[in-house]
């Protein structure tokens, strides 16, 4: 979502990075590059000015401080990313629970956001934790909107409290009391109330979501937001606060090729953080929403931290364990180890999400790379591999024309795919040994086919290059006076 946002960062940091000593001016113009990129990614214009206010009260003041440091393009760029971070929210908020259970969490918001399928992802996310939510229906008015619920609380593994068939009929304020009665009665300690939308915000929404929170009395209100309606978010964000009243906001769609102004307008204006955000349309694409792993993001600096998290939930842990127990021995990482990596990334969802979160992976020729990767040659490498004889995975050096051939007929692929799989492996072999001298990717995960690291990938754009590993000397009384 913030792809052309990034890249206009990482494009007026460039220009910045070539001054050296930074002017007054210098200042002045890539603050005016910044404030045109929030602008065209429909951030909103009060938010823009006074974000742009805040970093030039930071930066011009201390201008002599900054070209006194080493890196003073640095300087700037770490200015810009802590006051990012602030119109985030600053810090990840989490729900508050009830002293005495259960906890109420209602969902407000207009139609189409997406509360029906966030309201599961929330479910199950909570479920994981150990708990032990259900579901009350109480949108009774938009079609199937009950049977939807029905369907996401079984596919989570949730019941659904649901004794009015919707469409229009029955009480939804009385549901959600039934509900809440119901939760107590089977010991379930969250109760996630889901509410009617509507297409606009209007007056017969407000009174019934009103009514509804009166009569269950909410740990947490929760304002579902589409993130790709730009603009429009933040004016529906400030008619629910006013008409209704919210705690937290929920962003929806994080996953779409809008703008993205929303999650850098909405905090700002309402004065309510964002607590989770859904990236995708499977279950398990919903966290909560860190405003630094954000900002990063946005900046260019990627979500190592993240994708260690997805990672370390994907990996069989006495895998893990195993390849990192490799990694510390300085063991050849083989093709085995290759295929297990490819079974745990399928588990994790599109590579192409998941290694844009890695720092440099959006811009440049890793951008393009990552555009036209094809998530089907996951399944064809794997098939390729499964091949192999016990032997060829160890050491691929033995595989000569005739296995290659042999390896090729088993797949179904050709010989050439074959050939370049080898060469990609190769390539692979040797990310690995960086990431054992401190690279860039999770311990344990492995670059996918078809990816391979151009010149600068990796480093941030706001960062410095990181120092090259002196090489020895192949003299033998030089390298003893070197160590």
């Amino acid at each position: 979502m913030f792809d052309s946002l990034s890249s206009k960062f990482s494009s007026a940091f460039a220009s910045l990075r070539k001054k050296g000593r930074i002017k007054s001016g210098d200042l002045t113009e890539i603050l005016d590059e910044i404030r045109l990129a929030l602008l065209d990614s429909d951030v909103a214009l009060e938010v823009a000015d006074s974000f742009i206010e805040r970093i030039n009260a930071r930066t011009a003041n201390s201008l002599d401080e900054i070209n006194r440091g080493i890196n003073p393009s640095q300087a700037v760029f770490d200015i810009v990313h802590e006051e990012l971070v602030a119109i985030l929210g600053g810090t990840a908020r989490r729900i508050r629970y009830a002293k005495v259970a259960p906890t109420v969490i209602l969902l407000t918001g207009l139609q189409g956001a997406g509360k029906t399928s966030l309201a599961g992802k929330l479910a199950k996310y909570l479920k994981d934790q150990g708990n032990t939510p259900i579901l009350v229906a109480s949108d009774l008015q938009r079609p199937n909107a009950v049977t939807q619920l029905q369907v996401v609380g079984e596919s989570v593994g949730v019941p659904v409290f649901a004794p009015e068939p919707g469409n229009g009929i029955g009480d939804p304020v009385k549901v959600a009391k039934s509900g809440l009665a119901f939760a107590k009665d089977k010991q379930h300690n969250i109760v996630i109330v889901d509410t009617a939308g509507r297409l606009g915000v209007d007056a017969e929404l407000m009174a019934q979501a009103r009514n509804i929170r009166d009569a269950v009395n909410p740990d947490e209100v929760l304002f579902v937001v589409d993130a790709m309606i730009g603009q429009d978010a933040v004016k529906t964000a400030q008619a629910f606060l006013d008409g209704v009243g919210f705690d937290a906001v929920v962003l929806t769609k994080l996953d779409g090729d809008a703008r993205g102004g929303a999650a850098l307008s909405i905090t700002e204006i309402t004065g309510r953080p964002i607590m989770f955000a859904a990236t995708g349309e499977k279950v398990g694409d919903f966290d909560l929403f860190y405003p630094d792993r954000m900002a990063s993001r946005i900046l260019g600096l990627g979500d190592v931290q993240t994708l260690a998290e997805q990672a370390k939930k994907a990996f069989d842990g006495e895998s893990a364990a195993k390849l990192e127990e490799k990694f510390a021995s300085g063991d050849s990482f083989t093709l085995d180890d290759f295929l297990s990596q490819l079974e745990a990334m399928k588990k994790m969802g599109s590579m192409t999400k998941l290694l844009g979160m890695l720092p440099g992976m959006n811009s440049g020729a890793m951008k393009k790379q990552l555009d036209n990767f094809d998530e089907s040659e996951l399944v064809r490498t794997q098939a390729i591999v499964q091949s192999m004889t016990p032997a060829e995975r160890t050491d691929p050096k033995i595989l000569n024309g005739s296995r290659r051939v042999r390896i090729a007929h088993g797949s179904g692929r050709q010989v050439s795919e074959v050939n370049s799989l080898v060469e990609r492996f190769t390539q692979a072999q040797k990310v690995m040994k960086q990431m054992r001298n401190g690279g860039g990717l999770p311990a344990g995960m492995a670059l996918p086919p078809g990816m391979a690291l151009p010149p600068g990938a990796g480093k941030a754009p706001g960062g410095q290059k990181p120092p090259k590993k002196k090489s020895r000397s192949g003299n033998p009384a030089k390298r003893a006076a070197s160590s």
